[in-house]
């Protein structure tokens, strides 16, 4: 079996076992975002580095896709756009929950679990990494706190 063969299999699978397809990962993103751009916390993190939302919801369909189904849709970097923002712990736990909530509303319940489950090793991943471009080496289950003297960052 090809590597493309293989790919779509598990696409297939996965699809079938939760649900998940394009209009519902559209669905997802847009809600999603639509409530980070209301949000006290990440609004204006987002507003400083996005003008132009279209192309941005584009690209996280296509990150989506490939983060949940397994597509290849998504070509980026997502560290290298994430490590120069000024973000911790507390933006991590934020966007956490407002896609928690966002998938709980939009998804049915496999569907919501399987973003969910793939949503939280993404936020430890860019936090890990954001703090270790800060100096600061987390050890597992410790945060990163941007304000915190730098021999207390984690917690």
């Amino acid at each position: 079996m090809s590597m493309a063969e293989r790919r779509a299999q598990l696409t297939a699978e996965i699809a079938e076992r939760t649900g998940i397809d394009d209009a519902m990962i559209r669905r997802l993103v847009h809600g999603f975002y639509a409530r980070v751009r209301e949000d006290a916390l990440l609004a204006p993190v987002f507003a400083a580095h996005i003008t132009d939302w279209e192309p941005h919801l584009e690209r996280m369909c296509a990150f989506w896709s490939s983060v949940a189904l397994l597509t290849g849709r998504y070509h980026g970097r997502p560290m290298q756009k994430h490590l120069p923002l000024p973000v911790d712990a507390a933006h991590f736990d934020r966007w956490l929950q407002l896609f928690e909530e966002s998938a709980h509303a939009l998804c049915p319940p496999a569907a919501a679990e399987h973003f969910i489950e793939r949503a939280r090793r993404i936020a430890e991943s860019l936090e890990l990494g954001i703090a270790g471009q800060a100096g600061v080496m987390l050890a597992r289950g410790e945060r990163y706190r941007r304000d915190a003297p730098a021999d207390a960052a984690a917690d």
